[in-house]
């Protein structure tokens, strides 16, 4: 179960993703730094209890009715994730915890391992803010055969509205980066499995996306 400190994280993590976010190929501001907020998200626990996993949701310029909304998978370490120097966002210094690595998560196996869990039912959704409390907003659905796992030898590839990794049988986890509210909220259909959540709009209403999919491999 991970504990939610608060406390100062320096710099924050909306100062890390002001810098990082522009770099991504999914990113759609024209010109200008990012104006980020955090509109919501979700965690998942570590079973070792070492890496913090945080799905979060940032909009960017909440002068619109609808600002560009956009999933960023973290992972917070107390040292450097082998291999990883290029998903790195950055350290910050934590008041309880002292120094953190933050990662995009899509390249942490530690993270996928437990999205791939969510999806198939064997972890719940942590609410980001308290510690020990279910998000009753995340949902999750999975329709496969058996468990699944990364492949040992994937590697993230961005599109220009997700991240995409292939999957032990072939199919593919598709982590949707660009948000866009959904109604009615139906996965794609050929998707095996899937997660939703919610982020607050500038005018207090909720919004609701699938947040990532499983897609089975292609046929032969």
């Amino acid at each position: 179960m991970a504990v939610i400190h608060h406390t100062t994280v320096k710099p924050t993590k909306l100062e890390l993703l002001t810098s990082w976010l522009p770099s991504r190929p999914w990113y759609e501001r024209a010109a200008g730094a990012p104006q980020l907020a955090k509109a919501g998200g979700f965690r998942l626990d570590d079973p070792e209890g070492e890496v913090g996993i945080e799905f979060m949701v940032v909009t960017d310029d909440d002068t619109t009715p609808h600002p560009p909304a956009y999933l960023v998978p973290l992972t917070y370490r107390g040292a450097p994730l082998p291999d990883a120097e290029h998903a790195l966002l950055g350290t910050m210094e934590h008041g309880v915890l002292g120094k953190r690595w933050a990662y995009d998560g899509c390249h942490d196996p530690i993270l996928l391992t437990q999205l791939l869990a969510l999806i198939e039912g064997h972890t719940q959704a942590q609410a980001q803010s308290l510690t020990d409390t279910p998000d009753e907003e995340v949902t999750r659905a999975y329709a496969g055969a058996g468990s699944t796992a990364v492949a040992s030898d994937t590697s993230a590839t961005d599109t220009q509205d997700a991240t995409e990794l292939l999957t032990q049988n072939g199919g593919t986890i598709r982590l949707h980066r660009v948000l866009r509210p959904t109604t009615p909220l139906l996965p794609p259909q050929e998707a095996i499995g899937h997660v939703t959540g919610a982020w607050a709009l500038p005018d207090g209403t909720r919004a609701h996306a699938s947040f990532a999919t499983l897609h089975p491999s292609p046929p032969a």
